[in-house]
């Protein structure tokens, strides 16, 4: 009796690991595209504790995203700061945790089958 329990509890111990190491590593990374849209910008308030829960993030933005092969989802994610208007966001998404990175791309950088889902601003040239 005592034998299979301990085979459980080595089994759960076991499953955790696995399940750990597959959270941490990245593996079931996706990532979607934005376009920043400032009007939809939120400011983060602090909720005054010891421990900053939003990881020293002021602004969530909560924008349509489209992911490599063109589904579209509605993703929340934080910044530090405003964006640039118009700028381009490629959002690295993993199930469980949600956006764990975020960095700015060139419109010719996106998957071109995106790219048909975005506009362009005149003034950004780039």
């Amino acid at each position: 009796m005592k034998k299979k329990i301990l085979i459980g509890i080595i089994a759960i111990i076991m499953c955790f690991i696995c399940f750990s190491m597959w959270i941490l590593s990245g593996i079931g990374n996706t990532y979607y595209y934005v376009q920043i849209d400032n009007s939809k910008i939120e400011q983060i308030n602090s909720s005054g504790g010891v421990i900053d829960f939003n990881g020293g993030m002021s602004y969530s933005y909560s924008l349509p995203a489209y992911s490599e092969n063109g589904n579209k989802k509605n993703i929340t994610f934080g910044t530090s700061r405003e964006l640039k208007e118009g700028a381009f966001i490629e959002l690295t998404v993993v199930p469980i945790r949600g956006v764990i990175e975020w960095k700015e791309v060139q419109y010719n950088e996106m998957p071109i089958n995106i790219q048909s889902y975005y506009t362009v601003l005149e003034n950004d040239t780039e």
